[in-house]
């Protein structure tokens, strides 16, 4: 039996997955086996370790999010132009204000609130939260969403991945029928592999049973 989740992304199913080299560069926030080759899940997905977020995505793994971070590079300052003679020295040229940088901001949800039991349907309390959320973004520029659903260790560990991932599914599917593109939207289950707490009390089981929500974007002046 399952109760699970984490709605941005836990270790990994060797046995189940597959592994392949990512875009070459920094693989920090994702496992890697002993060549340096990022690990996939047997459903294609690059495993991220515990400490990933959107800023640490690459090609081959997270491409939507890697096209959607802000370039490193800054645009040069241009010069201004020279002041003409018959012009106020005290009148300083008009300088364009820099853009605002993306911001990241991750919240967690109790899996119990939003599901009942080895459910995976939006109870209406789970349904309000979330339009809370939506409600709190209006005004901001959202470059990614990721929901990630978490379980206890209870059961199989197959079950709880799969669980997990139907739960952030669904997450992700109540954001969407709330107008937030579906291309900015991702959903993962990490199943039991990544706990926030042991596992081997009753309190700590519901703590690890949860929607971690992860959202990066600009909010608007």
């Amino acid at each position: 039996m399952k109760c699970s989740l984490r709605l941005a992304v836990l270790l990994a199913l060797l046995s189940a997955g597959s592994i392949a080299t990512a875009a070459e560069g920094d693989k920090k926030g994702y496992l890697t086996d002993s060549r340096n080759n990022v690990v996939k899940s047997g459903f294609g997905l690059c495993w991220h370790t515990s400490s990933w977020t959107p800023a640490d995505a690459i090609e081959g793994c997270d491409g939507a999010i890697t096209k959607a971070k802000p370039s490193a590079a800054a645009a040069p300052a241009s010069e201004p132009a020279p002041v003409p003679a018959n012009t106020s020295a005290d009148v300083a040229p008009a300088v364009a204000a820099a853009p605002a940088a993306p911001t990241s901001e991750k919240v967690s949800f109790s899996a119990d609130a939003f599901f009942d039991f080895d459910k995976t349907v939006l109870k209406p309390e789970g349904k309000a939260t979330l339009e809370g959320l939506v409600a709190k973004l209006k005004g901001t520029d959202i470059e990614v969403i990721v929901a990630t659903g978490h379980s206890d260790w209870t059961g199989s560990d197959a079950y709880n991945h799969k669980l997990s991932l139907r739960r952030a599914q669904a997450v992700k599917a109540f954001l969407v029928s709330k107008g937030i593109p579906a291309a900015r939207i991702f959903a993962e289950g990490k199943g039991e592999h990544d706990p926030i707490t042991d596992n081997r009390t009753r309190e700590g089981r519901a703590k690890n049973r949860r929607v971690d929500i992860e959202v990066v974007g600009t909010v608007r002046k």
